[in-house]
C-alpha cells in the first residue's frame, strides 16, 4: 500500500501520451487478467501506431474519456469513460485499474469521480460497468459510489468460470 500524503492529480490522457498509456494498460493486464475482457496477449501485439491512434480517435470523439491518475509525479491509475453509441443517457467505465502500490491512495475513488463528473457534464443518466465477481475490494469502490447490481452474472469469457457482474449507477438529474 501507498504511503503518499498527497492526493492523487486525475488528468484526460493526450494522444501524445500512448506510451504512458500503453504502459498503464499493459500493467493492468498483467497485474489483474481476470479484470478485463481484453488479454495481455492481445494488447501487447499492438503497434505504437495502434496505441497513438487510441487516443487520438479519443480526442477528437466527444464520446471518450481516457484518464490517467498520477500519485508523486508518477502513472498510478487508469480508467477509460466511453458514451454509448445509441443511448446518449447512458455511459460505460472501462479498464479501471490502479497500480499495486498505490491502492489505499484514493487513486480508484477519484478516478471514478472525475469519470462521472464528464459523465454529468454530458447530461448522462446512467452510467454501467462491469466487476469480476470476487474482485472484492473494486465491488466495494463501486457501492460506496452508488453502483447497484443489475441482471444476472455472465462468464468473462468463453470457457472461463469467472463471472462479470454488470452494475449500473443512476445520475441525480441537475434540474
Amino acid at each position: 500500500m501507498h504511503t503518499s500524503n498527497r492526493r492523487p492529480i486525475i488528468r484526460p490522457l493526450y494522444p501524445d501520451e500512448w506510451a504512458v498509456y500503453r504502459e498503464l494498460r499493459l500493467r493492468s493486464l498483467a497485474d489483474a487478467p481476470d479484470a478485463f475482457y481484453s488479454t495481455y496477449e492481445s494488447e501487447s501485439a499492438r503497434t505504437a501506431e495502434d496505441w497513438a491512434a487510441r487516443l487520438a480517435t479519443a480526442a477528437v470523439s466527444g464520446k471518450d474519456c481516457p484518464l490517467v491518475a498520477e500519485l508523486d509525479g508518477k502513472p498510478a491509475g487508469l480508467v477509460w469513460a466511453k458514451m454509448d453509441g445509441v443511448n446518449p443517457e447512458l455511459m460505460h467505465v472501462f479498464q479501471m485499474w490502479v497500480a499495486p502500490e498505490c491502492r489505499g491512495s484514493s487513486v480508484g475513488r477519484g478516478l471514478l469521480e472525475t469519470a462521472l463528473d464528464w459523465a454529468r457534464e454530458r447530461e448522462v443518466r446512467f452510467v454501467e460497468l462491469d466487476v469480476t465477481l470476487g474482485n472484492s475490494s473494486a465491488l466495494r469502490l463501486y457501492e460506496r459510489a452508488g453502483f447497484r447490481p443489475v441482471n444476472a452474472p455472465v462468464p468473462m469469457r468463453a470457457g472461463s468460470a469467472l463471472m462479470l457482474q454488470q452494475m449500473r449507477l443512476v445520475l441525480e438529474s441537475a434540474s
